[in-house]
């Protein structure tokens, strides 16, 4: 009894001052999404992409050849579905990748350059709730299968 009371309070100290930092950050800078990411914010978006791979994934390889052909299809596949927001050399350097909150990652980075293919597959497939990733995937039950017949393992030529 006296834990469930314990835990109680807990709970609703840790709710009044989240209300509490919520409130004083409005007062403070807004909501705006014009600010850069606080370092708290970017760490938090670097544990909800974690978070968000299930275990498995981080395993599977590519099944594309690493073909010079393969490569070209997959270099004009970004410039005409990524590079919007994450600009053809990766850096996310774009008037719609800044703007995002948080902005479009520096895909040259070492955070994301040691993801594993079969990670980076999910979260192009998938998305990331609270960023502005959005999920690419089919709704087919599961969308790996489906896509891994087309010519580009991250999408298809159109």
């Amino acid at each position: 009894m006296r834990l469930r009371w314990f835990l109680l309070g807990v709970l609703t100290s840790l709710a009044v001052a989240g209300i509490g930092v919520a409130v004083f950050l409005r007062s403070v800078r807004g909501f705006s999404a014009r600010q850069q990411p606080s370092a708290i914010e970017a760490r938090l978006a670097r544990a909800m992409r974690s978070a968000a791979i299930p275990p498995g994934v981080r395993t599977r390889a590519n099944p594309e050849p690493n073909t010079p052909s393969a490569i070209n299809d997959a270099m004009a596949h970004w410039a005409d579905h990524c590079a919007n927001c994450h600009a053809n050399d990766g850096s996310g350097d774009t008037e719609l990748g800044n703007r995002m909150y948080p902005p479009a990652p520096d895909m040259r980075l070492d955070a994301t350059q040691q993801l594993s293919d079969g990670e980076l597959f999910y979260i192009i497939e998938n998305g990331i709730r609270l960023t502005a990733m959005p999920a690419w995937g089919g709704d087919a039950p599961d969308p790996a299968s489906e896509r891994r017949h087309r010519p580009l393992w991250f999408g298809d030529k159109d």
